[in-house]
């Protein structure tokens, strides 16, 4: 058993986290300084979104230079005290690493944009016109086409992602030599792993094509989701990075399947220790369709769940568990109940969550319960998708009132409103004026949850601590009963020696169940402080109890 299979990772977006210095923009001692905060939590590894030098087209997404630090966050001595200060607390740091794209500005794209016979030249994808269009029909993920003319280079240059987010040409044997150099770089500063962004978008299906675009799926993946050569890249950074260097790996898998996915994660096939699946996060998409207001089924997340942790399982590879990240809104407002019942929400959300076979990542505030930011203005939103998404939306005719309702429920900047640590002003995040506002009407901070034994955070360390003590949480068959169930999820782990059994209740109204299932159990975490309640031949499950 490996260590990352009984730990519990938390996500930094930093930007966001802890401000020192009154700029309005999280930074790394901001981070020092709550290390002690998450020793306390209980968590054994950080993963950080990226903190390199960047333009910030895309929040960091597009980085200009692999090996710094952007000044905005600090130096890269204050990166090295804060791996120095994190392993004093027995905490590992996982950096974000994007690999199959870079920014316009960095130094590789400004040679490889200046002609065609250049070193550079084919460090990028560049095509010419097909008969004065794009060279194919591709969407982006920004919403557009995925090409863009370059004046300079007369020619088009691929971008999946946003505009000035150029994808790399992971065919040329010379660029995997300079990222190869630079992971090894890196893993001499002492970093201990890397999250891999889009990690199964690195190798392309060439040459390309256009799309029919009948189904929103059909927007160009088919050309660069898992292609040909991305087992053998993987297999090559684990030979020479990550297995000498003992890293842990955590991979964003974009529409990738169980199967896929436990390939990827296979450790007879040396590439990546966990990955990231989103399928849970897509039952509130109307017609596979992001930006529109979705509703949540509790049958359709059941069947999610079972599919991934059983197949999974089956195919010997390791989820890595989460509800909300950088790039999603928060669950609790998504899903549940982030009002009346915030705390029981959040619980059901965090006992949920920890019952599943995988690593599970607490994504920062959830510990407190912060919820969606509800804005109610175009000009309160900062996240480029969102703005591009808004405009789409309006350009197709729908109305304002209801493009800024599916922002609300939908957007990045959602999860991205500074952190809450006390009742001080912009909740004790910085001293000037934050890079995004806080989010609306939303009270709750650190300070109170430390002083309070029966808080959501309380919780989290008590969960956090039961999966290394019972082994059923690493090594339990999952069994998900009465998949039909429109309002109560019941699965179970199991092994040889103990069943773990996770009731919840995902609606605002009690329902009752067989008090025969409860015999002989023992009751490890709840959400309501009075505990269950038991009337002859049934139980009650009250509102979001978990």
């Amino acid at each position: 058993m490996a260590w990352w299979h009984t730990a519990t990772a938390y996500q930094i977006y930093p930007r966001s986290f802890q401000d020192s210095n009154g700029d309005g923009f999280g930074d790394i001692p901001g981070i020092i300084r709550r290390l002690p905060y998450l020793h306390e939590l209980g968590i054994q590894l950080i993963w950080l979104t990226p903190m390199y030098p960047s333009p910030g087209y895309d929040n960091g997404y597009d980085i200009s230079d692999y090996q710094n630090i952007d000044p905005r966050y600090g130096t890269l001595a204050d990166f090295k005290e804060m791996l120095a200060v994190a392993h004093r607390y027995h905490i590992r740091i996982m950096m974000d690493l994007v690999l199959n794209h870079t920014s316009t500005e960095h130094p590789w794209f400004k040679a490889s944009r200046q002609d065609k016979t250049n070193p550079y030249a084919d460090f990028y994808f560049w095509a010419d016109a097909a008969a004065g269009q794009a060279p194919t029909n591709w969407l982006s993920r920004f919403s557009g086409s995925t090409w863009q003319w370059d004046d300079e280079r007369q020619q088009y240059y691929l971008h999946i992602f946003e505009q000035h987010m150029p994808d790399l040409n992971w065919d040329n044997p010379v660029l995997r030599k300079k990222i190869l150099a630079m992971m090894a770089w890196w893993a001499e500063q002492g970093i201990d792993g890397f999250r891999l962004d889009v990690i199964n978008m690195i190798s392309k299906r060439t040459p390309f094509g256009n799309v029919s675009r009948a189904t929103p799926k059909d927007d160009g993946r088919a050309y660069y989701i898992n292609g040909p050569h991305v087992h053998d890249y993987l297999q090559l950074m684990n030979q020479k990075i990550f297995a000498p260097n003992h890293m842990i790996t955590v991979g964003e898998l974009a529409s990738a399947g169980v199967a896929e996915t436990g390939e990827f994660t296979n450790p007879a096939n040396h590439e990546l220790a966990m990955a990231f699946s989103f399928e849970h996060l897509k039952i509130d998409y109307t017609d596979g369709r992001k930006w529109t207001l979705g509703q949540f089924s509790l049958p359709a997340l059941k069947a999610v769940l079972t599919k991934w942790q059983v197949g999974i399982a089956r195919e010997h590879g390791w989820n890595a568990l989460f509800w909300t990240n950088h790039d999603q809104p928060r669950a609790i407002s998504r899903f549940l109940n982030d009002d009346r019942y915030r705390i029981e929400s959040q619980k059901l959300l965090a006992i949920v969550q920890f019952g599943l076979q995988g690593t599970p990542y607490i994504y920062q505030g959830e510990e407190i319960g912060m919820r969606n930011a509800y804005f109610t203005n175009i000009d309160q939103y900062d996240d480029r998708e969102s703005r591009n998404a808004y405009a789409a939306m309006r350009q197709e005719g729908v109305d304002t009132a209801t493009a800024l309702a599916i922002l609300q429920q939908k957007s990045r900047d959602n999860a991205r409103t500074p952190m809450h640590w006390d009742h001080t002003p912009n909740y004790g995040f910085t001293t000037g004026t934050p890079w995004l506002q806080p989010g609306l009407d939303d009270p709750v901070t650190v300070k109170d949850a430390l002083a309070d034994p029966q808080s959501i955070f309380a919780l989290y360390q008590q969960l956090i601590a039961a999966r290394p003590a019972y082994p059923v949480f690493t090594d339990g068959d999952f069994h998900m009963l009465a998949p039909d169930d429109t309002t109560v999820m019941h699965y179970q782990r199991r092994n040889q020696t103990a069943v773990l059994s996770v009731w919840a209740n995902w609606s605002g109204t009690p329902q009752s169940r067989r008090a025969a299932d409860l015999r002989n159990t023992r009751l490890l975490a709840h959400n309501y402080p009075d505990g269950l309640q038991i009337a002859g031949e049934l139980f009650t499950l009250r509102p979001y109890l978990v």
